[in-house]
């Protein structure tokens, strides 16, 4: 497993992370992919996965680096500092190596949220500061208040939204990346995008699974590393073969050229936020009844 610096912190992470949203597999599942060197675990108090965590990390601790995330209805420093306390208990831990503030809340002031996350590092709470689903202005204004080090943000080979202002602004300025969802929503959205056969090709020629070829894409950029899920131990294993090696130019050329991909625009970021995850499931599962041309202009 190859490792990348947390921004400017002096502290490496596994460039392949284990994301753990909806993820209902078993603490020695965690436990495995942390023997494999995906030391860098990473949930959130709304993913109800921080009591399975704490049991995958007894006697690991030293060698697992563990981010989680407050959720924007704790922002304000009481119900912040309350949550910094339920998630330390929950984890079994005394420090969080990373807290993230989930997305951006318009209703609580960041200078608000940011000074109580400055209290938890002081308390020896928290290590480092992150944020996730932060524009460039909202990392600017975050950043008044508290260094941060990272943006969680869902990058893959078909959603390249951050690639116009945000992953430059975060490599300019040493804030590392945090890839949530780097297979899409699934492998299968992914080859729905690529009509010539691109990902088998760079597969075959590299010995490579085609999910180890999407995700090492994702790792050949400066800066940014993968959490991907798995709930099985083929697929936990199959992520962690993505690291330890890199896509040749030609291939990396071959990927951008061939694959569909897209720049979402702020009317469809939004709706992917509010938009509640029940109804996004219900719409997944009517997605691949859909042709494949069809699901490809959808996705």
């Amino acid at each position: 497993m190859l490792y990348k610096p947390l921004g400017q912190t002096g502290v490496s992470i596994s460039e392949i992370g284990i994301g753990t949203y909806a993820y209902h597999g078993s603490a020695a599942l965690l436990r495995r992919a942390i023997e494999g060197g995906a030391s860098f675990i990473d949930t959130a108090e709304s993913y109800g996965t921080e009591a399975v965590i704490k049991e995958a990390t007894q006697g690991l601790r030293e060698r697992v680096f563990i981010a989680t995330k407050v959720s924007p209805e704790n922002y304000r420093r009481a119900e912040f500092l309350k949550s910094v306390d339920t998630s330390l208990r929950k984890l079994g831990i005394e420090t969080i190596d990373l807290l993230q503030l989930h997305y951006w809340n318009p209703d609580v002031p960041i200078q608000e949220s940011m000074s109580a996350m400055g209290e938890a590092i002081a308390a020896g709470k928290v290590r480092f500061a992150g944020v996730s689903n932060f524009s460039v202005a909202q990392l600017e204004e975050a950043q008044r208040v508290q260094r941060i080090v990272s943006n969680q943000v869902r990058y893959n080979l078909i959603d390249r939204t951050m690639e116009k202002e945000l992953l430059p602004y975060c490599q300019a300025n040493g804030i590392t990346v945090i890839a949530y969802s780097p297979m899409s929503k699934g492998l299968q959205r992914i080859l729905d995008c690529d009509p010539t056969g691109a990902l088998a090709e760079v597969a075959r020629a590299t010995q490579k699974t085609a999910a180890q070829i999407a995700l090492n894409w994702c790792l050949c950029q400066d800066g940014v590393v993968a959490i991907p899920s798995a709930n099985s131990m083929e697929h936990m294993l199959d992520n962690l073969g993505a690291s330890d090696w890199r896509l040749t130019e030609q291939q990396l050329a071959a990927l951008n050229t061939r694959i569909q991909f897209r720049h979402r625009g702020k009317l469809d970021q939004a709706l992917r936020k509010y938009v509640p995850h029940s109804l996004v499931r219900i719409g997944m599962q009517m997605l691949q009844r859909l042709p494949r041309g069809l699901r490809r202009r959808l996705t």
